[in-house]
């Protein structure tokens, strides 16, 4: 509810969604973003690839941020924000990250996006 009060459509696809479901949705809708949450710690895991799957589905302008806990157990986040910036991402946020920060920051990927 939070991105769609601030004027964005939002697409929920629930939980233990495939990376294909991401893409066939964002592909459907005209997507500019997808934003995976993980709540169960294997987002390396589940995320590994998903660029390169939007690349190979033609979405090459599409914004990628992914959140939350990332990986099992406690671990230096610098080093978790290296390895999903690595996957691809664009941003990579913790699990105490303030909402109102990702949509500044949405809006400026979105518009730079927009100009390339």
């Amino acid at each position: 509810a939070f991105f769609s009060q601030a004027g964005y459509r939002v697409v929920n696809l629930g939980v233990m969604v495939s990376q294909d479901e991401f893409i066939d949705a964002a592909l459907e809708t005209g997507a500019a973003a997808i934003l995976v949450s993980s709540l169960y710690g294997h987002g390396e895991i589940d995320c590994a690839g998903l660029r390169e799957r939007c690349l190979e589905r033609g979405l090459e302008n599409l914004v990628l941020y992914v959140g939350g806990n990332l990986v099992v157990g406690k671990a230096d986040f610098d080093g978790t924000r290296e390895k999903f910036l690595a996957m691809g991402y664009d941003r990579v946020f913790p699990p105490s990250v303030e909402l109102d920060e990702v949509l500044v920051l949405l809006g400026q990927d979105l518009a730079t996006r927009a100009g390339s």
